[in-house]
């Protein structure tokens, strides 16, 4: 581990920090419908939207009605998105005449992108027409994104909201975060891309010479806009196979640091947006600090763990870290620390190869994702995963004390608390059922690239990845099978919307109570204390639910490895 180094992430770090109030103030003032500097340009916008979709600004839903919203939403979606894959060579914006997708791939594909997992079972550049890049993939990173949003937005507002019977209104939310928070965003960031190098064309794919005089073709396309909302909306899905380790994703060492910065802005200013919406920001800030701990902790092994190196690296004389599956304009720290925001943040973007980290160092991402991506997590998914986890600790904590647990103003009771022991169980549930099929699965064991330890890693990170909709492969698996294709759509699935309708109900529950007044007796939730018993319960939970499944998975290969042994 080097100055610089740590210089990166501290600085990372400092930069998310000084973002989080700034993006929080400007997202409560659009989802409050309050005005906001763009208002006098896009108001008018909204306003035609409504209009012509046949809106009530003003008409609020009850949860289940906002819900069932969403998921009609999303049913249109993957139908659009689902016909688009397999049309695709018949429709325009198809330079490369890329045929149609396979039913099980288009299928897996559709279910990815609605979702905001992006797990891709193929590659880009020789799959995808621009018209799928753009009409499908890109306008799902949108609204991907901002359901995620949304939904945060309408659990906060559970919390914040007295003897009501409603959350907001989904089709208002979608519309205004679209509209106010990621377009606007993503506008500057992809001239900042293609400033950068990134192109942004609808030009063919180019022929070029090698200078060994050799051929070869560079795929090319819009680019930069995908890139763009594809880290803003923690969707990750890249243009190109190689994700962001490819030059033209992801070309200089700024682009690199900019596109970590905008993994984590939105997903941290959300936890500003509740505690501006609760009343006190000190609560946004103390869930901020429980996911910083997480955070650090995870950067500093995995970063630990790459700039150690193997034991055969040791015993070779080679101290300078693990740079296999690195870029080399990266080096060890910005890839140790991508690699983890990546998969803190449910984003599932890759700037080197995960397989290719050491045992331990590979070991980190798999525990992000396994705990649900609540370390910041996918925008708004972060949020109200956390949120979830707030509600246990709130409950052990009045347990302790033998009084009804409060947080912010309302009262947790047992509706509440099974909710979110719901929500919480569906991750384990699919993540460790698939992989425990695939591994006894001849054709699904076909599929390993390696034996032993590290091949088992491979199949447990797959299904962990698509449950917790991060979408980042461990690599090495070839995972375009139909067995990998339909039981990755239906962990997608389950993973996304299985913690969706129970925390929506939780919404709905806590905005139809009363306030209640903080008494001596009021659990303290601002305080180290809180952030204590918060994060130690996560890792509780965690460690109880999947211990088990890493000890015979990266533990095992570590130990293995000690012993010079490899796979």
């Amino acid at each position: 581990m080097t100055l610089i180094g740590w210089t990166q992430i501290i600085l990372f770090c400092a930069i998310v920090i000084a973002l989080t109030p700034v993006l929080g103030l400007y997202m409560t003032r659009v989802f409050e419908g309050k005005s906001t500097p763009l208002s006098p340009l896009l108001r008018p916008v909204e306003t035609i939207i409504y209009r012509v979709s046949g809106i009530d600004p003003d008409r609020e839903q009850h949860w289940l009605s906002y819900t069932l919203a969403m998921l009609l939403f999303h049913v249109l979606g993957f139908a659009a998105l689902y016909a688009l894959l397999r049309l695709q060579g018949f429709l325009p914006f198809n330079p490369a005449e890329q045929s149609a997708m396979a039913p099980d791939l288009a299928l897996n594909t559709a279910i990815s992108f609605l979702t905001n997992t992006n797990w891709q079972n193929y590659g880009g550049e020789s799959t995808l027409s621009y018209l799928s890049q753009m009409l499908g993939l890109t306008h799902q990173n949108f609204l991907s994104a901002a359901t995620g949003i949304v939904l945060a937005v309408a659990l906060i507002r559970g919390f914040a909201r007295a003897s009501v019977s409603t959350v907001g209104n989904f089709w208002v939310d979608i519309t205004r975060c679209t509209l106010y928070v990621l377009l606007p965003l993503c506008i500057p960031f992809t001239l900042f891309l293609v400033w950068q190098g990134i192109p942004q064309t609808f030009g063919p794919y180019v022929d070029a010479t090698t200078l060994e005089g050799g051929k070869q073709t560079l795929a090319l396309g819009p680019v930069a806009s995908q890139v763009a909302i594809k880290m803003l909306g923690t969707n990750g899905g890249g243009f190109f196979n190689a994700n962001a380790a490819h030059p033209f994703e992801n070309p200089t060492a700024l682009s690199n640091f900019v596109q970590m910065i905008s993994i984590f802005a939105l997903g941290a200013a959300l936890t500003n947006v509740f505690g501006r919406m609760v009343g006190n920001q000190r609560q946004g800030w103390a869930i901020l600090a429980a996911m910083g701990v997480l955070f650090i902790a995870g950067v500093a092994v995995c970063y630990w763990a790459e700039a150690h190196g193997t034991q055969i690296m040791q015993s070779l004389g080679l101290s300078g870290g693990n740079m296999e599956g690195k870029e080399v304009r990266f080096g060890i720290a910005a890839s140790a620390l991508f690699a983890v925001i990546t998969t803190a943040a449910s984003c599932g973007a890759v700037n080197a190869m995960h397989d290719s980290f050491t045992a331990l160092g590979g070991m980190i991402p798999i525990i992000n994702m396994e705990l649900g991506e609540i370390v910041i997590g996918g925008v708004g998914a972060g949020l109200y995963g956390m949120l979830l986890f707030v509600i246990i600790t709130i409950f052990l904590a009045g347990l302790m004390v033998g009084r009804t647990p409060e947080y912010v103003g309302k009262k947790i009771e047992a509706r509440e608390v099974k909710m979110a022991m719901l929500a919480i169980l569906i991750l384990p549930l699919v993540m460790l059922g698939f992989t425990a099929i695939a591994v006894i699965y001849p054709p699904a064991v076909a599929s390993m690239a390696n034996a032993g330890p590290h091949g088992y890693s491979e199949v447990l990170y797959a299904f962990t990845s698509q449950a917790a909709n991060n979408g980042s492969a461990f690599g090495g698996l070839t995972g375009n099978t139909p067995f990998y294709n339909l039981t990755g759509a239906v962990t997608m699935f389950l993973g996304r919307f299985w913690m969706i309708i129970p925390a929506m109900a939780i919404a709905g529950s806590l905005a139809s109570k009363r306030s209640v007044a903080a008494t001596a007796g009021t659990f303290p939730t601002t305080g180290p204390l809180f952030v204590g018993l918060l994060v130690g319960t996560i890792l509780i939970v965690g460690g109880l639910t999947f211990f088990p499944a890493l000890a015979v998975g990266p533990l095992a290969e570590h130990l293995s490895m000690l012993t010079g042994a490899t796979y």
